[in-house]
């Protein structure tokens, strides 16, 4: 077992203040009585209260989370479908191409996709507005979803799927008996990240969003470019404790359910 030297220790300390020093101090001034960001002035949180008066704040946070569900459980849906083809199909007439389509999102660059995705609207004559963003983030974030359930199908046990058969079970019991349950937690880890990946996404929103259905990210960069304001550090603030309790909290359940898990096998050992 190799020792923890100080160069270690230099090395993870640099590395931590180097990622979450400016959280911290984003944190910080968020709670700044002063309108100037990087002038402390007092302890106030009177900026918490404008934001949550800010309407066009308000309405861009609105349009971001109903965007983000919908695209990324339609995403769930057929990122799923595709791995499952992928997958279980084996070998058929368009695979090569069927598998290239899929994965080639994964590199593309999101600039070049924005730009696909704005002249495939323009052309269709589909005005701009949410269905356009929710379009847009399924189309990306599907790929994300395939690739994380088909790592999971991969090492599947398809003599569970042949027993459920055997048993008389039809090929869609069999899946949602016993297939679906056991690639669940592949299938939520695919939706949450493709949850995170249409909340963070910026460069191809500003594509495909029109006047009235601004998110999130767009919002905030245009105000950036204005200078960086004390709301914009509270809702930074609030992005950043909501995402802390959604760590945490996942990391208790799932170490509970490992303890559960392990005194459930010991109780089987002892039985």
């Amino acid at each position: 077992m190799r020792r923890f030297s100080w160069f270690n220790a230099t090395s993870l300390t640099f590395g931590f203040v180097f990622l979450y020093l400016p959280m911290l101090l984003l944190v910080i001034y968020s709670f700044n009585s002063s309108k100037l960001v990087t002038v402390w002035a007092g302890f106030s949180t009177k900026w918490y209260g404008e934001l949550l008066q800010n309407e066009a704040f308000l309405d861009a946070a609105w349009v971001t989370l109903r965007v983000a569900v919908i695209s990324s459980t339609i995403a769930t849906v057929l990122g799923t479908m595709a791995a499952y083809t992928l997958v279980r199909s084996g070998r058929f007439l368009g695979r090569t191409l069927f598998s290239g389509m899929i994965y080639a999102p994964l590199v593309m660059p999101d600039v070049i996709t924005g730009l696909s995705l704005l002249l495939l609207f323009i052309g269709i004559g589909l005005d701009r507005g949410v269905l356009t963003i929710v379009l847009a983030h399924t189309t990306f974030a599907m790929c994300y979803v395939s690739v994380v359930v088909s790592s999971r199908l991969v090492s599947f046990d398809k003599s569970l799927e042949e027993a459920a058969l055997d048993l008389g079970c039809t090929p869609m019991q069999s899946f949602r008996l016993v297939t679906l349950p056991i690639i669940a937690p592949a299938v939520i880890s695919g939706w949450l990240l493709a949850f995170t990946l249409s909340l963070d996404d910026l460069v191809i929103a500003s594509f495909t969003a029109g006047p009235s259905s601004t998110t999130l990210p767009i919002k905030i960069f245009s105000a950036v470019r204005l200078g960086v304001s004390p709301e914009i550090n509270a809702l930074s603030t609030i992005m950043i404790g909501i995402v802390t309790v959604g760590v945490i909290s996942a990391s208790l359940i799932t170490k509970r359910s490992v303890v559960r898990q392990q005194r459930e096998e010991q109780e089987a050992i002892r039985s």
